[in-house]
């Protein structure tokens, strides 16, 4: 085992091959397709493939063949057991300097308080998806939590088959409007207790990480606003949309946050991301 370390490091010390480990990093539970993954690191497919290969010679990536199409995640194991190869080897030499990471006391192991928590919702347009998780999260839990919302690349207007959706649900509309991401990375902005995606590209995206060490999770699924046909088709489109949200936020606020610690969390966050697209509820 010892002699896999430092073929691991040195495969992640390409630039290319470490943002390839940090894309999937930030995707985890998810399987990426290769081409969604060459699309967003600008890669042609032959030199992803080769990224890649390297990558689980090392054992850091997994592969998984869906019809046609290969997909690819963290071996999380690994990934772990390379991480604590770095902390544990540090913390022989610098106990000091190693402390917060190390104690299982310190804030990366411990509950959160139980509280009102900041959450944040994040698309690419925040026109519909992160949308309706702020609208939904803040009408059905708005006494335990302050749901925003935001975009890495924000439409001028939300999207008025989103609008309709959430009328027809009895959503307060007059609090709802597009938001940059920057407007919640200054100083005065709030300190989020949990960070969502809500879509494939704004995950794919190499953010700056977020103060205050929130939960972070990708609840992917897919844009009702590409959806093509009548307007009674893509009115559907956002009612499943909707109704996919819904559930997830039903199983996210039954969650026992404060008595949960923060790896059990992560875990039960990433799950509820993992449950199935559903048609809207009654």
């Amino acid at each position: 085992m010892e002699e896999l370390f430092p073929s691991r490091l040195s495969t992640l010390g390409h630039p290319q091959r470490l943002a390839v480990f940090r894309l999937l990093m930030r995707r985890y539970p998810d399987r990426v397709p290769a081409t969604e993954l060459a699309m967003a690191l600008g890669l042609k497919p032959n030199t992803l493939s080769t990224y890649v290969s390297a990558l689980m010679q090392a054992g850091l990536v997994t592969q998984e063949r869906a019809g046609t199409s290969l997909r690819y995640a963290i071996h999380m194991d690994a990934a772990r057991e390379t991480i604590d190869y770095l902390l544990n080897d540090c913390c022989r030499g610098r106990p000091e300097i190693c402390a917060p990471l190390s104690n299982p006391n310190s804030v990366a192991a411990a509950p959160m308080d139980d509280r009102r928590y900041n959450v944040l919702f994040i698309c690419t347009g925040n026109s519909a998806r992160s949308i309706f998780a702020e609208s939904i999260l803040r009408k059905m839990a708005g006494d335990r939590f302050i749901a925003y919302s935001a975009g890495t690349n924000p439409r001028s207007a939300l999207n008025p088959f989103a609008l309709d959706v959430l009328k027809q649900k009895g959503h307060d509309l007059s609090v709802l409007r597009a938001k940059h991401v920057t407007a919640f990375q200054g100083a005065d902005a709030p300190v989020f207790d949990f960070v969502f995606t809500v879509c494939d590209r704004a995950a794919n995206e190499d953010c700056p990480p977020w103060p205050g060490q929130p939960i972070s999770a990708h609840w992917g699924l897919t844009d009702p606003v590409k959806m093509e046909g009548s307007d009674a088709e893509k009115s559907l489109a956002f009612q499943q949309t909707y109704g996919a949200l819904h559930n997830r936020m039903t199983g996210f606020t039954a969650l026992p946050i404060a008595s949960l610690d923060r790896i059990s969390l992560q875990k039960a966050v990433d799950d509820v991301g993992q449950t199935k697209e559903e048609e809207d509820p009654a």
